[in-house]
């Protein structure tokens, strides 16, 4: 029986050091199409299907979430009904704060940790109301 309760992973980006390069083979690969959002060096995946899966994609600049280590393969972000209850529960239970609680204008808000197992990972409050002042 599924857990209402239960958070999905609602977000992935993929990490590329040639940001063009990397549209350019997902786009030749699978068919997606990509559109320039937020930062530089920063595009959403539209997979052209229609389907909303509620799972959202984006290519990335590749950037380092933990000082000192690149960021590679598939990073991504669990949807989360209250952030700052999430990141207690992350440090209660052995995970650190490596990227604090940020505000995305229109999105929400957002921090990275790594969990004991050394996996970095996101947790996102969506709230499409979000400004810099929060």
């Amino acid at each position: 029986m599924p857990n209402k309760a239960a958070m999905p992973v609602a977000h992935f980006a993929i990490n590329a050091d040639d940001f063009d390069r990397a549209q350019r083979f997902y786009g030749a690969v699978f068919g997606w199409r990509f559109h320039a959002w937020g930062p530089p060096g920063f595009a959403m995946i539209d997979t052209g299907n229609g389907l909303d899966t509620g799972l959202r994609g984006s290519v990335q600049q590749r950037r380092e979430l933990i000082p000192g280590e690149r960021t590679t393969g598939f990073e991504c972000s669990i949807s989360v009904p209250d952030i700052d209850a999430a990141q207690a529960k992350v440090l209660a239970n052995g995970g650190q704060i490596i990227m604090p609680k940020t505000v995305i204008p229109t999105v929400g808000q957002l921090f990275f940790f790594r969990d004991p197992e050394g996996n970095a990972v996101g947790a996102m409050q969506y709230d499409q109301h979000a400004t810099a002042e929060e």
